[in-house]
């Protein structure tokens, strides 16, 4: 008879040790994605008061090239989930971090408007691959009764990598200028791409998903992994049939993809649109350039450290509930930034603002990758980064408008707070996965009390 703690887990400590190792690599390439959505808010006020630099455009056109790298990122993640359930998880990553490095390294030696926005693009694509693989990947490796906490800290990198841009431009962009601070984005080439190639290792998961049994016996073995709560879902009957696209628009999934599509517009709304125009709407309000870098500061590092508290309760009492109730504290906290508050309160709203934001959309990525099935996972994250990604296009797209219009930025902080209640409502709809739950559910028992019955009740599964 096998022990029980073969059944729960392949080997826990090795687990936790490759888990720790795929949550390093995917933070640190989520990291640049931030960078990249963070540094273009930091750099724009310069490239408009300066035409030597790229060329002249205005507000508007702003917006609409802030916007290239978004329709970047939704192509590469379309395709990325077009593919990613039938290739893989590691190469997708691979790919993705290697394409993204070589196109910020190239942004930063462009000299027209149309060449920058076009590299915007390009760079997006790879983007895109990356946050299409992220979400699946880390669902697979991540230790049961830990998952959000996980995801939390892999996509805590996407608000981690905006502060870090705002320090950057603080630090350093009087010194290197805006292609410095772009060079700054292609260090993974050099930096994580060896790293994810020698401890990245293919999902067990997918392995077994695919009919691999052998291959994915072997890769449980030497990654900890356990194949238990996979095959739990084949003998539960919880995963459709298909694959890819063609699983995630399936009866059990099309109603729940649309919706948790429109949470991550909302979510991507609400981020992209507040880190491009934030600095500018708070110009508005009297803060100098320099000092209104600050501001994305305070908004990323409460997204950082919201995620990271929130996705424990996320773990203990569901995501849905926490993802929904965050949503609402961004209603309030975006109304309260009109009221004029002395500058310690404006940034300590600001810090709950960036709670509500980012930090939403830190727990709606965990929440995304863990709803699906293995067999449906790369292409339903994928779907729901491209849909998401529509919310993040015209986030930037409306603050150009409203500066256009000449609009102040108490209409704008009205719009956002109106799209996080949207967000919130959404939430609320999204339908439970019984099965799926029951089988996470069985996993995280049998974790706590091992027992002679889950053995046998298991065992059957292994043949």
């Amino acid at each position: 008879m096998a022990k029980s703690r073969d059944v729960v887990a392949e080997d826990p400590r090795t687990e936790a040790r490759t888990a720790n190792w795929v949550a390093f690599v995917i933070c640190a390439a989520l990291l640049f994605d931030g960078y990249d959505l963070v540094v273009y808010g930091t750099v724009l006020p310069g490239l408009l008061a300066d035409p030597t630099q790229i060329g002249a455009f205005d507000a508007a056109a702003a917006g609409l090239l802030g916007s290239w790298a978004l329709i970047g990122v939704l192509v590469g993640s379309l395709i990325c989930g077009a593919v990613g359930d039938f290739f893989g998880r590691r190469r997708p990553m691979l790919l993705g971090i290697t394409w993204f490095s070589v196109g910020m390294f190239i942004t930063a030696l462009t000299t027209t408007v149309e060449a920058f926005g076009a590299m915007r693009f390009i760079t997006g694509v790879g983007l895109g691959i990356v946050l299409a693989s992220a979400g699946a990947t880390m669902a697979e490796f991540a230790p049961a009764g830990r998952r959000q906490f996980y995801n939390a800290i892999v996509y805590s990198g996407i608000p981690a990598g905006g502060v870090f841009a705002s320090i950057m431009g603080i630090l350093f962009l009087n010194n290197i200028g805006w292609r410095g601070l772009f060079m700054i984005g292609a260090l993974p080439l050099v930096l994580l791409v060896p790293i994810a190639w020698f401890r990245l290792p293919e999902s067990p998961r997918w392995l077994l998903a695919r009919g691999r049994e052998e291959e994915a016996q072997a890769a449980a073995r030497r990654t900890g992994v356990p194949l238990m709560e996979e095959r739990l879902i084949r003998q539960l009957g919880a995963a459709p049939q298909k694959a890819g696209f063609a699983a995630v628009f399936s009866s059990q999934f099309a109603l729940p993809s649309i919706l948790l599509g429109m949470m991550s517009f909302s979510g991507l709304l609400l981020t992209y649109g507040l880190n491009t125009w934030l600095p500018k709407i708070m110009e508005g309000y009297g803060y100098g350039r320099t000092y209104a870098l600050f501001f994305p500061l305070a908004l990323n590092l409460g997204a950082v450290a919201g995620g990271l508290l929130l996705s424990r309760f996320a773990d203990k009492r569901g995501p849905q509930r926490v993802i929904a109730f965050t949503f609402v504290v961004a209603t309030i906290s975006l109304v309260l930034m009109t009221f004029g508050f002395p500058l310690p309160l404006l940034f300590l709203c600001i810090a709950i603002a960036g709670v509500g934001t980012l930090g939403t959309q830190v727990l709606v990525y965990g929440f995304q990758s863990n709803y699906y099935t293995t067999n449906a996972r790369a292409a339903g994250v994928a779907w729901c980064a491209s849909v998401g990604r529509c919310g993040g296009i015209l986030g930037p797209i409306i603050g150009g408008w409203l500066a256009v219009a000449g609009i102040g930025g108490a209409t704008a902080f009205y719009i956002f707070g109106g799209v996080a209640l949207v967000g919130a409502v959404v939430t609320v709809l999204v339908p439970h996965q019984r099965k799926l739950e029951e089988a996470e559910h069985k996993v995280e028992e049998m974790t706590e009390h091992p027992s002679e019955d889950h053995i046998a009740a298991t065992s059957t599964t292994h043949h």
